[in-house]
């Protein structure tokens, strides 16, 4: 009775309570993971069907259009690969690698820019995309530093 009580009230306790958090994000964790896995499936099936409709129905001279399309659909399979690695790291190491953050924030980026119709943005547009650009590498830049002087 005296273990029982103790396990119940255990909680009350600031152990007690960091330990039934750190549980808590073990399972959301591993939740988001079989969902981004399901997410990644779904995402090679739509690019295959995409890519076999677009091999056969697209007209001579118009695949560059499409090019663009199917390239976007391989970015984002990568972005939903790194946001897997992501909570996978989380789940090893319980912290959050943020170098792997910026690299799957500089790829999105990416994405953005290699999809982008020209003709449709703005001038402010594409100078934002360029400063996020800079900024996300400045930032990749001083964490990778950071993480080779604790190394040596």
């Amino acid at each position: 009775m005296k273990k029982l009580f103790k396990n119940i009230f255990g909680v009350f306790t600031d152990e007690g309570f960091m330990h039934v958090i750190e549980n808590v994000e073990v399972i959301v964790s591993k939740v988001l993971s079989v969902l981004m896995v399901l997410v990644i499936l779904v995402a090679i099936g739509d690019l295959g069907a995409f890519l076999i409709k677009e091999l056969f129905d697209t007209p001579y001279g118009k695949f560059n259009t499409t090019l663009f399309k199917i390239f976007g659909l391989f970015l984002n399979i990568l972005i939903a690969l790194e946001i897997l690695e992501n909570i996978t790291a989380y789940l090893r190491k319980h912290v959050f690698q943020v170098e792997l953050v910026i690299v799957t924030s500089l790829i999105a980026v990416a994405r953005k820019i290699i999809i982008l119709d020209l003709e449709k943005v703005t001038g402010i547009d594409i100078i934002g995309l360029g400063i996020a650009i800079l900024a996300l590498s400045i930032s990749y830049l001083i964490i990778r530093s950071s993480n080779s002087h604790k190394s040596h």
